[in-house]
């Protein structure tokens, strides 16, 4: 049995049926921005592995940290014991993120980040004497991860989880921010969707403890960018109702966007964010969930006083190491120059895609482009032409994009958006 039969046999790959996986491509080798197959052709990867690997793949000083750290110590837990990787991280993100995001916890995955910040926000509403605040409030188009609590707060219709509805809590979702990022800005209610949110507000907040969102950029919701002014309006009415903002930025931080974060566009800090994906360079696994000194004095100062959570690999010493390096490399690198003209390259490459009658949207906000199909796009389609193509694309839903390195060359990037205006074509 070869190395794909075992694979096709016994391997379960995410959101693949197991009876037809589709093609599958076995990879021997990823280093810079590609990817080697077994039979030595190389793909671009133009999804930065699910929009992680922003620096390229195997870079020389994440994997110099890792394997230093790996010979003093790959992991020791977090109860009880700290260790200078932990606490080195912890520094560089408070410098980074805003002032007030000063209570860094460690997890292993953005989806258990997103966990964590919904019970720093019930026990924050139980420590206030709100005890009927265990719900929450979001947006329609929302992605937050896979795990059981950050599935209630995806959207429930058009999301990845809608088979779970029946088993999942109730959320309150309101609208979508039907302002769009490159629209002019309308302060009556009725047109920029804030109207919804003051109307649960007024009936609702006895019930919620917090609302959470993607700022400025839904990611696999549907690569939906949306007007930054949503935001500060939305935290403002939040703020009046002792209702906390949560912002999910695994997919956005560390300057996906064009700045650091997607809230630099607003003038908008949360009182809880949650990081990952980035945060190491896509090298290893980790995530945080930063929050203010409200939020984790009021915890602390509490009847339980302690949060309640605590991973086994928490602050694992070997991925603080990489995201540290990882980290670094935004402060010697002119990222922003990067993503910059990654934007100027995917405006003006994608653009004739606009013309093909299969093509509802062509959108691009910092390294990420996009072209919307007016209908839903299989992705084993764009599997099997990889190896003809040389650049690894993933769609989802009716989105052809990609997220690419920022490291990418300009003639690299021309083979990612040629593979992505050609798929757009064939399929329209």
């Amino acid at each position: 049995m070869t190395a794909l039969d075992f694979d096709a046999r016994h391997l379960w790959h995410p959101y693949t049926n197991v009876l037809n996986p589709g093609p599958m491509h076995l990879i021997t080798d990823a280093e810079g921005v590609w990817l080697t197959r077994e039979d030595g052709t190389r793909m671009i990867d133009a999804m930065s592995s699910w929009w992680c690997a922003v620096h390229g793949h195997r870079h020389p000083a994440i994997i110099g940290a890792m394997t230093e750290q790996l010979q003093k110590m790959p992991h020791v837990m977090f109860g009880g014991l700290t260790h200078q990787p932990a606490i080195e991280l912890g520094r560089k993100l408070v410098d980074l993120l805003p002032d007030g995001l000063d209570r860094i916890f460690y997890s292993d995955s953005g989806s258990v980040a997103i966990e964590v910040a919904l019970k720093m926000a019930v026990q924050y509403q139980m420590a206030l004497g709100h005890t009927g605040r265990t719900q929450f409030a979001t947006i329609r188009g929302g992605y937050h991860g896979d795990t059981w609590k950050a599935m209630s707060v995806c959207d429930p219709v058009n999301g990845m989880h809608g088979l779970f509805s029946g088993a999942l809590s109730i959320q309150h979702f309101l609208p979508r921010p039907p302002i769009s990022l490159d629209q002019e800005w309308a302060d009556d209610p009725t047109k920029n969707g804030l109207g919804a949110l003051e109307k649960l507000l007024e009936t609702k907040a006895d019930q919620i403890a917090a609302l959470i969102l993607e700022p400025v950029v839904q990611g696999a919701g549907g690569m939906y960018f949306y007007h930054p002014k949503w935001l500060r309006q939305a935290q403002e009415m939040c703020k009046a109702h002792d209702i906390l903002v949560i912002f999910d930025e695994i997919a956005t931080g560390f300057g996906r966007t064009g700045e650091l974060f997607a809230m630099d566009h607003t003038r908008v800090v949360p009182d809880i964010i949650c990081l990952g994906k980035a945060l190491t360079g896509g090298h290893i696994t980790l995530a945080a969930t930063a929050a203010t000194e409200n939020v984790a004095r009021r915890i602390g100062e509490s009847e339980a006083s302690v949060l309640m959570h605590g991973p086994t690999y928490m602050a694992n010493p070997l991925a603080c190491a990489a995201a540290m390096a990882s980290l670094d490399q935004l402060s010697v690198r002119d990222w922003r120059a990067e993503v910059h003209a990654i934007a100027d390259q995917l405006t003006h490459e994608l653009a004739p895609a606009r013309q093909f009658p299969g093509v509802k949207d062509v959108r691009v906000f910092g390294a990420i482009g996009v072209i919307e199909m007016e209908q839903w796009v299989d992705p084993s389609v764009a599997h099997a032409l990889a190896p003809k193509t040389g650049v690894w694309l993933r769609p989802f839903a009716r989105n052809i994009y990609c997220m690419p390195p920022y490291i990418i060359s300009a003639d690299e990037l021309s083979s990612v958006t040629s593979a992505m205006v050609s798929l757009a074509r064939d399929l329209s």
